[in-house]
């Protein structure tokens, strides 16, 4: 099988492949390789990779190893915001630049024991903060389908090397949308899980910040669904983890006819939206409306500035927490992007009074969705508001006239689900007049993945814009 085959095919394919002994992990690694030596220098996708002998010999060492588990010898690149066990992990910082960990974070550990192997680390924003890929240790990744154009973030080297057939799959984290934007700007899936179905690094704190998950983005739902038994599943160390997890591959193909779908758009105008984002979104409607599913405009009878307040209070808490003991140090904090500081120094002035106040709104808001799934089985946003942006823009500074106050509110239209820790899946649903795709991101109620990934299951086979493959 000639090696562009092998690299644009689903993972569960490939992976059968190589089960049944048809084509070796070698045969993979090796076309893997020689796809990434020839169309990653123009999209910066994957980083710190080891050298292509070790590799080869790694893939080599598994063709001649028991099979460990459901991603034996198969190459995989992990995002730069998780720690690798002698692999260089930057979290796209110079003060990381040359940070190789002795210890795996539970991500990566469990990626490993599944038997994937490590080729390198996908490329993302400092400590993943903001949509747009580019850091001073790597620098910015470009989107596969127009290389002067983003691929987003946090995940975009993921996204980036999902689309131009770098990965078969890969992990992404998501706090503001980070599986959802890049999978949109670069036409593939990422799927956000309910909180605590995959389970974080119980070595950090666990239980006030409840914003950010990791999950899987694959070309396909059913390789979303293999990644996700992967890395899914309990963690005693953590108080929200899910004490049962659930299978999804092989429970895919269901019946979807008679969900109802409550189109939120942009909430009567809140959302300011670049022309054509909304168009899009609103051709794949007769796709949902042939598989059976209802979908009708709905607008939350809540204030989405409530929203926007709560989110901006909590993660600026969050990240001042996080990075509090490197912003205290002098040596470190002055390698610190703007935006950090501006997000650590917020997040320190707040009071426990306004912590606790926007907690409040955020319990209101959960309370309005549990009214909203009475009447809705999914609710359905844009993934992003804008499309792929120039790649030397650090964001945009304003979307259709209107005036962004922040780094990141160009991406506030995915925080209604990030605010409360609900399952969102990205779908793609084709591409402007300039080529540049677009993705629309289906909520469920917490819980709800299951279902989320059938719907998303039927549409993939109902629409399959993944087929439309970049030029690079």
């Amino acid at each position: 099988m000639p090696a562009t085959d092998l690299t644009s095919l689903d993972a569960v394919d490939l992976l059968g492949l190589m089960e049944r002994k048809e084509i070796s992990s070698a045969d993979v690694m090796d076309a893997v390789l020689d796809r990434i030596e020839q169309v990653n220098p123009a999209i910066n996708a994957i980083v710190s990779m080891p050298d292509r002998e070790a590799l080869m010999a790694a893939a080599k060492a598994a063709d001649n190893e028991a099979r460990k588990g459901p991603l034996h010898g198969l190459p995989f690149a992990v995002k730069d915001l998780v720690e690798v066990k002698g692999l260089r992990s930057t979290h796209g910082s110079p003060i990381f630049a040359d940070h190789v960990p002795v210890q795996d974070d539970i991500l990566a550990e469990r990626l490993r024991a599944a038997g994937a192997i490590f080729i390198g680390k996908t490329n993302t924003p400092e400590f993943g903060m903001g949509s747009q890929s580019y850091n001073p240790v790597h620098g910015v990744t470009r989107n596969p389908y127009d290389t002067s154009r983003t691929a987003g973030g946090s995940s975009g080297g993921a996204a980036a090397a999902l689309a131009a057939r770098l990965v078969l799959l890969a992990d992404g984290s998501d706090m503001m949308g980070s599986l959802r934007n890049p999978a949109a700007f670069c036409n593939v899936y990422g799927f956000r899980p309910t909180y605590g179905l995959v389970p974080g690094d119980p070595r950090k704190e666990s239980f006030f910040n409840q914003l950010a998950t990791d999950g899987p983005m694959a070309r396909s739902v059913q390789d979303l669904a293999l990644l996700l038994d992967v890395i899914a599943g309990p963690d005693p160390r953590l108080p929200h983890s899910y004490s049962e997890v659930p299978t999804f591959s092989g429970k895919l193909d269901a019946d979807v006819k008679g969900l109802k779908i409550g189109w939120i758009g942009d909430w009567n105008g809140h959302y300011a939206m670049e022309p054509g984002v909304l168009d899009l979104c609103e051709a794949a409607f007769p796709t949902l409306a042939d598989l059976g599913a209802e979908v009708e405009p709905f607008a939350p009878a809540f204030a989405p500035e409530k929203i926007w307040n709560s989110w901006l209070a909590l993660r600026s808490f969050a990240i001042a927490g996080g990075l509090k003991a490197l912003y205290d140090n002098p040596s470190t904090r002055e390698k610190f992007k703007p935006e950090a500081i501006w997000e650590i120094e917020r997040g320190l002035a707040l009071s426990g009074t306004e912590v606790f106040e926007a907690s409040v709104l955020r319990s209101s808001w959960y309370r309005q969705l549990a009214r909203a799934f009475e009447r809705y089985d999914i609710l359905a946003l844009p993934s992003a508001q804008v499309f792929p942006f120039d790649a030397d823009t650090h964001w945009p500074p304003e979307i259709a006239g209107r005036a962004m106050t922040t780094y990141h509110q160009w991406m506030e239209i995915v925080i209604p689900a990030s605010l409360v820790g609900l399952p969102a899946l990205n779908v793609p649903v084709g591409f402007n007049a300039s080529g540049f795709p677009m993705g629309m991101q289906l909520i469920g109620p917490k819980g709800a993945d299951l279902k989320l990934l059938q719907l998303g299951h039927a549409y993939h086979h109902g629409t399959d814009w993944v087929t439309r493959t970049p030029g690079v």
